[in-house]
């Protein structure tokens, strides 16, 4: 395989945007094919057809069992996930694609593409991925666990350690304050890296402004408070009809969504923040603390950065269980952890659990809700990704993904906006419903104007 592996270093020196996929496996397939398999194979289209197998080469993925799973990416990924998504895959990458060779370039740079599409944290599918090369399904599962457990055990860690002393101690709270700032400037950049390629068109390569747009005016239905939920599956909806060429259908729905909202502001008023929630964690029992992270987690396009918004409307917000100082300490915890930045559910299901029902019920919240935070993740990979796909090669569903991920990008910045206003604004202190309910009840009596000022400002 000497050859297969000088194509494939030279082809990763060059980065991610000038990897040419069919290369790297041309490559792989002469150096195992026979004379005759490279007879059949130049009759057609070379590269496509090379490129074609080597989606399929499993030769070089070692079978281990599974405590040798485990152990393998426990102590080769899971402790030293730090740095963000980024990170993370990089390392993956460069262990398991670039120096063992488990599969190809192109291959690998297929599946990043796939499970950027999907809900849930890239990193842990990619692992899930290779677990199941390895070991089968349930090779999936025990990778995809080994990779977020010891993120999860310093999250459950960390919580417990705020519990005691994040709601007294005042050097302790300043600190986090401290931190808070930062976290609104962390996920901008995020925004940034996530629009990358996000609002790039799949065909040309380049800026796509219907996606840009799609990200501008979701920002803006944010500071109106139209809920989330409309305005992703609306511009997914509106972007397939854009590349399906239908202006006019496409056109009536962006005009109507508009019009349908000033009609409701007429009638109804301005919407309030709590609109945004769907009212599933009222209470932080366990049983809600589960369908908070299982919606959260299935909402997780483009990572945790489209799950924030949900829980803190859910949790802080509609719920007034978790105060917005607690919930954007519990982001800082997350983005030091490593672990996925999803893990910062962790900590809010230990807060719900603690003020449901004591110790004992915080740490079981804690579980409760990563295990419903994960499960989409674990069920998308688990699921095939031969079937995954397929499904994304639909053009139709291609297209309304497409749309919808541009639409996240919107969401990401304005909870950027929110989050580095009550960072700066911001109260401490236990979790105060009453004050939570005033505070919100005086910013929901403001215009739509106003509100779009505070919150794009």
């Amino acid at each position: 395989m000497a050859t297969s592996s000088s194509a494939v270093s030279s082809s990763s020196d060059k980065g991610h945007s000038a990897i040419s996929p069919a290369e790297p496996a041309k490559t792989d397939i002469e150096s195992q094919d026979s004379p005759s398999k490279h007879a059949a194979i130049a009759s057609v289209d070379a590269p496509a057809s090379d490129e074609d197998l080597s989606m399929e080469d499993n030769s070089n993925v070692p079978h281990l069992s599974l405590p040798r799973l485990f152990y393998f990416f426990f102590f080769n990924f899971g402790l030293f996930a730090w740095g963000g998504p980024v990170a993370q895959i990089a390392l993956i990458k460069e262990r398991l694609v670039i120096q063992d060779k488990w599969i190809s370039l192109a291959r690998f740079q297929r599946v990043f593409a796939v499970y950027q599409i999907l809900p849930g944290p890239e990193a842990v599918e990619i692992c899930m991925f290779f677990g199941c090369l390895s070991a089968g399904r349930i090779g999936g599962i025990v990778a995809g666990l080994a990779f977020t457990l010891p993120g999860f055990l310093l999250m459950l860690l960390a919580s417990y350690v705020y519990s005691l002393a994040g709601f007294e101690n005042v050097y302790f709270n300043a600190s986090f304050r401290a931190l808070q700032p930062i976290v609104a400037g962390m996920i901008l950049r995020a925004t940034h890296k996530i629009a990358d390629h996000s609002v790039i068109n799949h065909q040309t390569r380049k800026v796509d402004p219907f996606l840009v747009l799609a990200a501008i005016c979701t920002a803006v239905n944010g500071a109106l408070r139209i809920n989330i939920f409309i305005s992703l599956a609306l511009y997914g909806v509106i972007y397939t009809l854009i590349s399906r060429r239908l202006w006019i259908p496409a056109g009536l729905l962006f005009v109507l969504q508009y019009a349908s909202y000033a009609v409701y502001v007429v009638f109804r008023g301005v919407p309030s923040p709590v609109s945004l929630a769907l009212g599933i964690a009222k209470t932080p029992s366990l049983l809600n603390l589960f369908i908070l992270g299982l919606v959260a987690g299935s909402l997780s396009f483009g990572g945790a950065y489209t799950a924030i918004p949900f829980v803190q409307v859910e949790a802080v917000l509609k719920g007034g269980w978790l105060a917005q100082s607690v919930f954007i300490d519990c982001i800082a915890i997350g983005n030091v952890v490593p672990a996925p930045l999803v893990i910062f559910a962790t900590f809010v299901g230990f807060q719900g659990g603690l003020a449901d029902g004591g110790l004992g019920n915080a740490f079981a919240g804690a579980v409760i809700i990563t295990l419903g935070m994960f499960f989409p993740c674990f069920l998308f990979t688990i699921a095939g990704h031969s079937l995954l796909e397929k499904l994304v090669r639909n053009k139709l569903l291609a297209a309304f993904f497409d749309g919808l991920c541009g639409a996240v990008v919107g969401v990401i910045a304005i909870i950027a906006a929110q989050i580095l206003k009550s960072s700066i604004q911001g109260f401490a202190g236990r979790v105060d419903t009453d004050a939570i309910k005033e505070a919100f009840d005086r910013v929901s009596q403001s215009g739509a104007i106003a509100g779009q000022f505070i919150f794009v400002a």
